[in-house]
């Protein structure tokens, strides 16, 4: 149960690291340099890996959000999918539920009323093209 709960705390800090990348402009070494605490591995590696993989993400995103750009998305919102649809891209060892439901409660957590059921949308509608059962 540790690890859930230390995985969960990881992505509710790099939720806010991706966030800050996003309205501060900055590279992921100058953010990082500039924490009080350093992100634990896990934090980093999942920002690492949504700036390194950015326009792959971004485009993943813009293909399977129906009706909306990914520009007028709330930045929680878009903070939140980025991190969800790289993990679901590009860490395999992540099971695509876990990611989906980390994603959604996030989303419902630091962002609108209706962003758990648009998270949750969206990145099942990529996980069905990126991990089909």
């Amino acid at each position: 149960m540790a690890v859930t709960g230390s995985r969960r705390e990881a992505r509710e800090r790099a939720l806010g690291l991706c966030y800050e990348l996003e309205v501060r402009d900055l590279a992921v070494d100058t953010l990082i340099e500039q924490q009080p605490a350093p992100p634990d591995a896990y934090a980093e590696r999942l920002v690492r890996g949504v700036e390194e993989h950015h326009e792959a993400v971004d485009a993943l995103l813009r293909k399977f959000s129906e009706h909306w750009a990914l520009e007028r998305m709330p930045a929680g919102d878009r903070a939140v999918l980025r991190m969800g649809a790289y993990e679901l891209g590009w860490e395999p060892d992540v099971p695509a539920a876990v990611a989906i439901s980390e994603a959604v409660e996030l989303a419902k957590q630091y962002s609108t009323k209706d962003s758990g059921r648009f998270v949750n949308g969206l990145l099942s509608r990529i996980a069905e093209e990126l991990r089909p059962s």
